[in-house]
This record gives C-alpha cells, structure tokens and sequence, in this order.
C-alpha cells in the first residue's frame, strides 16, 4: 500500500499539470471511444487504439469491482499512462510534434505495405518503452511516494500489456499459411521482446526518479529515451512485401 507524503520536485518540464491526474479512468476511456469513432478501420492508429481501448474498459470494470489492493495508486498510473498516448494523438491533431516514440506510427498510419500487427506492435512499443517509465515518474510525484511503492500497480500494468499483445497477436497474427519461416514478418517479430521492454522500463523509471533533482540530466536521459523507442518503431513498421 503506497504511503503518501506531500513531495515537491524539480521534474516539472517532464511532466503534465499535475490537475490532469484526477481525470477518472471513464475520462479516458471516453477519449479513446470518441477517437475511435473517427478513424476508417484500417487507420494503424485506429488499430493500436481500439485494442487498447478494450484492455482499458476490462481494467476499469476490475477497478470498478474492487479487484485491485491500491484503487488510488492503480487509478492514478492507469490515467497517466493512457493521457501520455492520448497527448500525443491530440499533438498531432492540433499540428504539433508529438514524442519521437510515436512519431512511425503516425507516419505510416495509412503505408498500404505495413500489416495491421505491426501497427499494433508499434504502439505497445511506443507506450511502453516511452510513456510508462514517465507516467510511473508522474505517479510517485502525485503521491509522494517511491518507484518501490507502485511497484505491484507497475505489474499489473504490465500483465494488462501481456494481455493486450496477447489480444493483437490473436485477432491480427496472420494464418500458419501466412506467417512462414520466409516471411520477413517472421523475424521482425522475433526481434521486439515485450518482456525485455517491460524490464527496460522499470529500470528507466527508477533512473528518472534518482535524476529528478538534476534535471537537465533527466531531461536529457528521457530524450533520448524517446529517440530510442522511436528508432525501435520505425524498424517495427518496416513495409513488408506483398503476399
């Protein structure tokens, strides 16, 4: 159980308001709603948003049942967490650049060479390797408490990860006929490990939360962060031939 203490840091410039963080997870949800009843169903963002849209509306009905041990710490990261990817489709909407980890996908969002799971595969990159070491930094401010204490709420964000790939491989993974040893999709698959991101990430977490008293450094440690996860993506989002 977090135990709460009012703690001001300089982390300011990486961070939202921190007035967004009561925004419930149905505030969210219903962003992600309004999103996908805009977007044609082939869109790569469409893709990636609607099944995160489904992971998000199943931990909202876990949260709303009382399954999980701290609602406030599980509410407070789960809202971060999503605000991160919905700032970053609102950047975009108004003109402006959203973070590096995210900008593949919104580049090749209509590429007829790229296949649905690798849209899908491009945004749990994205929003894992980037906005969930961040949002965990934003939680501890919020709450005033340490990486160590949302550590069980960071689990459960990472088992709804699990589930959420699990999801797209499911419904987008192409047929045995398709998805062969030849088949470049094959070894691009093999090459993003959600597991080794999800570790990268705590530990990226962890080094921001030690660096948020020297913030240039973590100013820079978060840039390249984001170039890095975007670098991942844009390998993700390789246009595969034609079938």
């Amino acid at each position: 159980m977090v135990q709460c203490e009012q703690v001001t840091t300089p982390m300011e410039r990486l961070t939202p308001p921190l007035d967004r963080v009561v925004t419930p997870v149905d505030g969210v949800i219903s962003r992600m709603r309004a999103l996908d009843a805009t977007l044609p169903e082939r869109d790569g963002l469409a893709v990636f948003n609607r099944v995160y849209l489904a992971v998000t509306e199943a931990v909202d009905r876990r949260i709303d049942s009382g399954q999980l041990g701290d609602a406030r710490a599980a509410i407070t990261l789960d809202v971060r967490f999503a605000e991160r990817y919905l700032d970053a489709v609102e950047a975009v909407a108004d003109g402006r650049r959203p973070p590096a980890c995210w900008r593949p996908l919104f580049q090749f969002r209509r590429h007829p060479g790229v296949r649905p799971l690798q849209f899908a595969l491009a945004g749990i990159n994205a929003h894992i390797g980037h906005d969930l070491a961040l949002a965990v930094v934003d939680t501890c401010r919020t709450l005033g408490c340490e990486p160590a204490d949302v550590e069980d709420e960071f689990d459960r964000v990472g088992d709804l990860l699990v589930s959420l790939e699990e999801r797209i491989r499911e419904e987008l993974m192409p047929g045995p006929d398709l998805l062969q040893i030849a088949d470049p999709l094959t070894h691009l698959l093999g090459a993003w490990s959600l597991e080794r991101a999800r570790e990268a990430t705590w530990t990226a977490a962890r080094a921001l939360w030690v660096l948020r008293r020297l913030p240039d450094v973590a100013e820079e440690f978060t840039e390249r962060l984001d170039a890095a996860v975007g670098l991942a993506g844009r390998m993700l989002l390789t246009p595969m031939p034609d079938r």
